[in-house]
């Protein structure tokens, strides 16, 4: 009798968590990062305070700029492959041209280059149907290529990372909030007010969620596509040169090891990799997360490889939990 009634309530809990996964991530979400700064301090007492905050927040938000780009892609239904060549690129080239022509200009020159080709990426998919994957991960290597060019060409020329990116870079008020919040903080409010408040935003989550539709509608998916994939170019650049000031160095693959975290903090997030669903701010915490995650496990002091498994089952474990609360709404 009592197993008969307790089925039910279980039951009845376990919708609940599932409904709360579905419609409030950031809760969930806030709770898994609880859950990791306790391990930090728990693992090394004394570690949790407020300048070991600011240090985290620092190294997150280049992070969540990326993932900011897999997260609009994924939006629409594709990954943006190219994101880590091309942020490496922008922090290069800038730190290249900084001798001749000042930091200002090389800047815009980086992110202008950027821009171009998030266009031919944009053009690919959106016009000539290219998977995205594909078109991206083409995009990403010719992007390398042309960077092994330059470096041919300007190494000797150039001055190396300007000191206004590695003040921005690495800089903290009081020690604890991060001049790099500066940059951060407004393109976090555009992308945030754009994908809800805008008529372009609407459009990305109706083309990932029912493309045909979104068609028959009228909407020109080709012209959203072209738009969508030089924003994400230009936000990717914008990491580079965030990641460039803050390790104070540039190369042709500084930022492509950023790849996967990219991806994984968007699904970690709530974005689905099928289109359709997913928030800017969730991404936010999911680049949190895997910081504070990726410190937890240097204290513990576990060898590359083990650091590999435990980061990657947690990344699989909390897709999957996505995946499957998303599928049954």
């Amino acid at each position: 009798m009592s197993a008969t009634a307790e089925t039910p309530g279980r039951r009845m809990t376990s919708r609940s968590l599932r409904n709360l996964m579905r419609d409030y991530p950031l809760v969930p979400l806030t709770g898994l990062l609880l859950v990791l700064v306790v391990a930090v301090e728990i693992g090394q007492p004394g570690t949790v305070r407020p300048s070991w905050a600011g240090v985290v927040i620092r190294a997150a938000i280049p992070l969540a700029i990326l993932a900011g780009c897999q997260t609009l892609t994924m939006l629409t239904g594709g990954i943006d492959l190219s994101v880590g060549y091309v942020a490496s690129m922008a922090g290069f080239v800038t730190a290249t041209l900084v001798g001749p022509v000042g930091v200002p200009l090389a800047i815009v020159v980086a992110l202008v280059v950027a821009a171009i080709g998030g266009l031919i990426s944009g053009i690919g998919v959106g016009v000539f149907r290219v998977h995205p994957l594909i078109m991206t991960l083409g995009m990403g290597l010719v992007v390398l290529g042309f960077s092994n060019v330059w470096q041919l060409q300007m190494v000797q020329t150039g001055a190396g990372v300007p000191d206004a990116l590695r003040t921005l870079g690495v800089g903290l008020v009081a020690d604890i909030i991060p001049y790099s919040l500066a940059v951060f903080a407004p393109l976090a409010v555009v992308i945030m007010i754009g994908l809800r408040r805008s008529g372009y935003g609407r459009l990305l989550f109706a083309i990932g969620d029912n493309p045909v539709a979104a068609r028959l509608s009228g909407a020109r998916s080709w012209q959203v596509l072209i738009v969508l994939y030089v924003i994400s170019a230009v936000l990717a650049g914008v990491a580079g040169l965030l990641y460039s000031g803050l390790g104070n160095t540039a190369s042709v693959t500084l930022v492509q090891s950023q790849l996967l975290p990219s991806v994984a903090a968007a699904v970690i997030g709530g974005t689905s990799i099928l289109g359709g669903r997913g928030t800017f701010s969730g991404t936010m915490l999911g680049a949190l997360i895997l910081t504070v995650l990726t410190a937890l496990l240097t204290i513990l002091g576990l060898p590359e490889p083990w650091r590999q498994i435990v980061f990657g089952s947690i990344i699989v474990a909390v897709a999957a939990a996505y995946t499957r609360v998303t599928a049954e709404s």
